[in-house]
Order: structure tokens, then C-alpha cells, then sequence
């Protein structure tokens, strides 16, 4: 099979923005406990954090981190997790059936956070509290000294920017679920007081927990019609698995993260519309993962109240981190409304990276897509043309076989060119013309993720087993040619001659 690529700098669709490369960071399961705080570990810092995960959370490029939650937010008492950590209460978390004990709260996330080098995206908790409570940790947070809570917390304000009001609103799992219009009067009610008190703030309004909901439209319609002046943004949410074994489909999932993102901006703007507004919504696509979400829902709610169980720990495939490169071309492709996205989650709990108790940690498959797109996307994102075959999903119906998203840095005359071949059996022989770039460029870098085991993983006895390998790529003729394996995932990055000597990465 051939395809190939358009590709011209003057069509730029918006600067690449490094919060597309978000993930999250919610108190479920061990992503805390065990995750990024084990103060018994042999590599715990003396603030209790795992070096060893610090470490790859650097590699993997994460730049801005959601948290509390998640459903975890909707029942949170963000006090509890304030002061000497001997007087914290344990509660009950409802929404994963455990015990929190509040050993690790907003103080210590925040230490963590500037350890990781990380912006942090705050959840509120609109699900049992609302204004007073959004103001209270507001106040925490941010208010400089001179207030009762700014004086409680000491020190100087950690000047968090973007707060979501509250968690998939949308979902009767939520404590606290609301109808669209009940959660659009108290989003808004909230946006307005937190603005009196800094008005400028990101304010996330919650949008649809996926695209399959009844109420799916119709939610971001009637939440933006009472807070479109009010709000930032709208939050989007997917997870993706191979349903029946179904594998053509859940490759193709970008499909569906592609009509998400483009129906959810046709319906902000017919809001805006109708309300004579110059100003224009945005999207947070702050959950969106591989999930395998059925096998989790077969399983039966815990007995017991435990603290930090182990919850839905999946261990991911190459077709996995094949579909999770393309979740990332997609949310490049629509770089100019979707300002921020957050991978679900960050340690243990469908993440990238796993850890064990006093024992290593190490890089799922999802990690390496995710490490090498955050580090070589720079500069714009490129409008591209794609020429490609196709082939028959049963949930999609007719689909390209090749997906693809190009950025260029007019700073230094970088092109990297992110690309998968979704075909279960056949290779793609991709051509990549070059003219509009000029002449002189050389390879930097080329990597493909690929096995002929699509089942294959990385465990804690061989972590490395699925990784990035060097592509081969041939510069002739005023193009660049490559195959690209069935079922892969491949990055490559060409710079003006000369000029990419010395780069990192080079």
C-alpha cells in the first residue's frame, strides 16, 4: 500500500502548546499511595516522593497535571488534607469504594508538582460543595498573606491558573450528578465569584464524560448557555478499548476523538452565535486513554474499605501504545481549540508508567509514544493533506489506513512528521514530499513502535521489551520516503543541514 503526505508551512493550524501534553494525577487506587508518594521506598525523597517515578515523569514530558480528580473530587473535603498530618481525618471515598487518609494533600501534590517541574490544573468540587468551598481553596491557594486561610497556609501563593468546576457532572455515577441545568447555574455561579476574586483565571466548565452519553450536545449546549461569558473552556473525556476483540475499530479511535472535538466546537460556537459573542470556547480534553473499562465494570464493588487498593492497573499492548500515538496526532491535529489535554492517569491506574511497593519502576508501552511526541512536537502545527488507502471498521465504517500530524519550527527549520499505519496485516509505503521547506535537509531522528506481537508488554521482570526502535528513512529526490510496519507508530524529525548536530535528541 502507498500513501502520502501535503505538507506546506504556510498552512499552519496554531502553535503547538505544551499543555497538550497533560496528564493526571487523582487519588484512586495507588496513582497517590504508592504511586508518587511511598516514604519507605528505598528512592523516596524526604518529602516521601519516588525519585525513580519523578524521573520518568521528567522523560515522559508531562507539563501540566490535573488533580485532585476525577470522581474522586466530587465528595473531597480539600481540607482535610491541610495541616499536621497526624490530626488528618480518613475517609470514605465513594466514587473507588476506599479510604483515604489524607496523609498526601494539596501542600505535598504542590511540593510534588514543583519537584516534577508540572502546572497544575485544580478540580473543585461541585459535586457535594460549591461557591463557598470553590473560594475556600481558591483562598488557600492562591490569596497572598493577610486572609485567615492565605495566613493558615504560610508561605508564599502557589498561583494555580486553570481550575476545572468539578467532575463529569454529566454522569449519574458522579456524587452529586446534576442535570445540564443544575450544573450550569452553579458553574456559572462559581466562575462569577472566583473571577471577583481573580479575575483572570481559566475557569473549565464540565462537558460531556464521552461521546456515546444520551445527553451528549445537548449538555454543552444548555451548560454554555448559562456560562459561555463565565467560562474558558469545556472539558472533554474518552477512553478507548478493542470492544469483542473488535481490533480494526479500536484502532481507528482517533476517528471518534476527531468528531468528539469538532462537534463539541460546532456546538460552543452555535452557542456563541446565538448569544452575540465575539469571545470563543475551548476544550480540555483533560481525561482520554486506553481503558480497558468493561473488564473493570464485570468486576464486583469491593467488600471491604481499603486504603489504596490496586484499581484497574491495566498493563498495555503495542496496539495499545499504537492507538495512544494516534490519540495524540489528533489532539495536535486540533491544536487550535483544544488548549489543554490530560492523559488518565499519570503512576499505576491506566498509566504509562507502573511502580511496585519498595520494588522498580518502569515504562509502560503508552509511555513511549506519549515521551517522544511531548519532546519533538515544536513550533506549529501543520494543516496537512493525507493521501491514503483505506479499510472497513465495523464502528467506523470506512477509514484512511494512515493518520498523520506534521509540526515545523520556522525558529530552526525543524520538521517532525508523527505517523501510524493502523493495518493489521500490510505495510505502508509512506512518500513525504519536501519542496515546500527548501532545499538541504537531513535525518535527525526517526523511531517507529512496532512488534509483530500486538499483545506484547512491558512487565516489571522485562521492562524493556517494547520500545521505540530506529527507522529507516531514505531523503531522495526532494522527498522523504519510509515503511511504515503494519499496526505502528513512527516519529521522525529532519532539520536544515548541519543544523541539527549538537540538538538534544540529535
Amino acid at each position: 500500500m502507498f500513501a502520502s503526505l501535503n505538507l506546506d508551512p504556510a498552512r499552519v493550524v496554531a502553535p503547538v502548546s505544551r499543555r497538550t501534553f497533560g496528564s493526571f494525577v487523582e487519588h484512586m487506587g495507588r496513582c497517590v499511595y504508592g504511586g508518587i508518594y511511598e516514604p519507605a521506598h528505598p528512592a523516596a525523597d524526604a518529602d516521601g516522593f519516588r525519585q525513580d517515578v519523578l524521573a520518568l515523569v521528567r522523560e515522559m514530558g508531562v507539563s501540566v497535571v490535573r488533580y485532585p480528580g476525577g470522581n474522586f473530587v466530587s465528595g473531597y473535603r480539600w481540607e482535610d488534607g491541610i495541616g499536621p498530618v497526624a490530626n488528618r481525618p480518613v475517609r470514605r471515598d465513594l466514587a473507588w469504594h476506599s479510604l483515604e487518609t489524607n496523609e498526601v494533600g494539596v501542600d505535598e501534590f504542590m511540593r510534588w508538582a514543583a519537584k516534577a517541574d508540572v502546572e497544575v490544573m485544580y478540580a473543585l468540587n461541585l459535586g457535594t460543595r460549591g461557591v463557598q468551598e470553590a473560594l475556600d481553596v481558591h483562598e488557600y491557594l492562591n490569596q497572598p498573606e493577610g486572609t485567615a486561610l492565605a495566613d493558615r497556609r504560610g508561605g508564599k501563593p502557589y498561583g494555580i491558573g486553570m481550575f476545572c468546576l468539578g467532575n463529569e457532572m454529566d454522569g449519574p455515577w458522579q456524587t452529586g450528578h446534576k442535570t445540564a441545568h443544575e450544573y450550569g447555574r452553579l458553574a456559572a455561579e462559581t466562575a462569577r465569584a472566583l473571577r471577583s476574586a481573580e479575575p483572570g483565571l481559566e475557569l473549565i466548565a464540565c462537558g460531556s464524560s464521552h461521546s456515546s452519553m444520551p445527553t451528549f450536545g445537548a449538555w454543552e449546549a444548555t451548560v454554555l448557555e448559562l456560562a459561555y461569558d463565565q467560562v474558558d473552556a469545556i472539558s472533554a473525556h474518552a477512553y478507548y478499548e478493542p470492544v469483542d476483540g473488535d481490533l480494526p475499530s479500536f484502532l481507528a479511535s482517533a476517528v471518534d476523538m476527531d468528531h468528539f472535538i469538532t462537534s463539541v466546537t460546532a456546538t460552543a460556537d452555535s452557542v456563541g452565535a446565538r448569544l452575540k459573542s465575539k469571545k470563543r470556547i475551548n476544550i480540555s480534553f483533560d481525561e482520554w486513554n486506553v481503558w480497558y473499562l468493561s473488564e473493570f465494570q464485570a468486576r464486583p464493588t469491593p467488600v471491604d474499605w481499603a486504603v489504596a487498593p490496586r484499581v484497574i492497573e491495566d498493563c498495555y499492548t503495542v496496539a495499545d501504545a499504537v492507538v495512544v500515538g494516534n490519540l495524540l496526532i489528533s489532539l495536535l491535529r486540533h491544536s487550535d481549540r483544544v488548549t489543554a489535554a490530560c492523559q488518565a492517569q499519570l503512576v499505576n491506574v491506566i498509566a504509562p508508567i507502573r511502580a511496585e511497593p519498595t520494588g522498580p519502576a518502569w515504562r509502560q508501552t503508552t509511555f513511549h509514544p506519549f515521551a517522544l511526541t511531548s519532546r519533538l512536537a515544536r513550533g506549529e502545527v501543520l494543516d496537512i493533506g493525507i493521501t491514503s488507502p483505506t479499510y472497513d471498521t465495523e464502528r467506523f465504517g470506512e477509514v484512511p489506513v494512515l493518520d498523520a500530524v506534521a509540526t515545523h519550527d520556522p525558529a530552526t527549520g525543524d520538521l517532525t512528521v508523527f505517523a501510524v499505519n493502523r493495518h493489521r496485516t500490510d505495510p505502508v509505503e509512506l512518500t513525504v514530499p519536501l519542496a515546500a521547506f527548501g532545499a538541504g535537509l537531513e535525518v535527525v531522528e526517526a523511531w517507529t513502535l512496532h512488534d509483530p506481537d500486538l499483545t506484547a508488554t512491558n512487565t516489571q521482570l522485562h521492562p524493556d521489551r517494547v520500545a521505540p526502535r530506529a527507522a529507516e528513512l531514505a531523503l531522495a529526490d526532494g522527498s522523504a520516503r519510509l515503511r511504515l510496519p503494519a499496526v505502528s507508530w513512527t516519529a521522525f524529525r529532519l532539520a536544515p543541514v548541519n543544523a541539527g548536530a549538537g540538538r538534544p535528541g540529535s
